[in-house]
């Protein structure tokens, strides 16, 4: 992780931060793939990242270990300042869920992408995931989305 960054549990007050510069940071409207009972839900695995000095949102993970699939874990969104790519702080917030998920007697993580997202396959791929797909219809008619498998231990 960024030396200049602090790491934090993320609560559900967080959310209103993080859907301010979703779109920003992806470049494109994103904000209805992340909805609020995520954050609700999920805050005790999902992770803010402030500035050490300042503050300001750095970047966040929201992930969650399946309530119905016990030996699943779950990657739903990760956003990193522009201007923090490539320091890290992504690799750093999978490392530590991978760890996580381990823990709590987990052997996948899953996550899925858009197909014209190439940074987030390459950095899936990079981390040893395995990707399938596109899947066509995967969230419904008119949908593509990339499968992202990764086994623990």
């Amino acid at each position: 992780m960024p030396s200049d960054v602090f790491v934090r549990q993320a609560v559900p007050a967080d959310y209103d931060r993080i859907v301010a510069v979703a779109d920003e940071w992806w470049g494109r409207p994103i904000t209805a793939t992340l909805p609020r009972l995520y954050l609700d839900h999920f805050h005790a695995t999902s992770r803010v990242a402030e500035g050490a000095d300042d503050a300001r949102l750095a970047g966040f993970f929201v992930a969650f270990l399946s309530p119905s699939l016990p030996e699943e874990a779950y990657i739903h969104f990760v956003g990193v300042d522009p201007s923090q790519r490539g320091t890290g702080l992504a690799s750093g917030f999978y490392r530590e869920f991978f760890a996580y998920a381990t823990q709590a007697g987990r052997s996948v993580v899953r996550a899925v992408t858009s197909p014209r997202n190439e940074g987030s396959i390459a950095f899936h791929k990079a981390l040893g995931f395995t990707a399938a797909g596109p899947v066509d219809g995967y969230n419904g008619a008119g949908t593509s989305l990339v499968l992202f498998e990764r086994a623990l231990g």
